[in-house]
């Protein structure tokens, strides 16, 4: 347990940045999804819509530190590949 009163406050500071990451990670995985469901469902203009929106919102975290910055590039790389096949299709 925490003995000195900067130790304890550590422990309140990081109970609200785990809360916060995890909110912001769990709502960059529900527009990730959204993207992958209209990508499954063949839907070229649902995708480029949901591809926009969750453009800025994995951006954002990377910035905040949730996410690497890397690896939001390559999910966004990878989410736009997919988006552009269905416009081939």
């Amino acid at each position: 347990m925490a003995n000195t009163a900067s130790a304890r406050k550590r422990i309140r500071q990081t109970a609200r940045r785990t809360e916060r990451n995890k909110a912001r990670k769990s709502r960059v995985r529900t527009f990730v999804k959204k993207v992958e469901m209209a990508v499954a469902g063949q839907d070229k203009e649902a995708a480029l819509a949901a591809l926009r929106e969750a453009t800025p919102e994995l951006q954002r975290a990377a910035g905040k530190g949730v996410m690497h910055k890397n690896t939001v590039a390559r999910k966004l790389s990878r989410l736009s590949k997919r988006v552009k096949a269905i416009a081939k299709a």
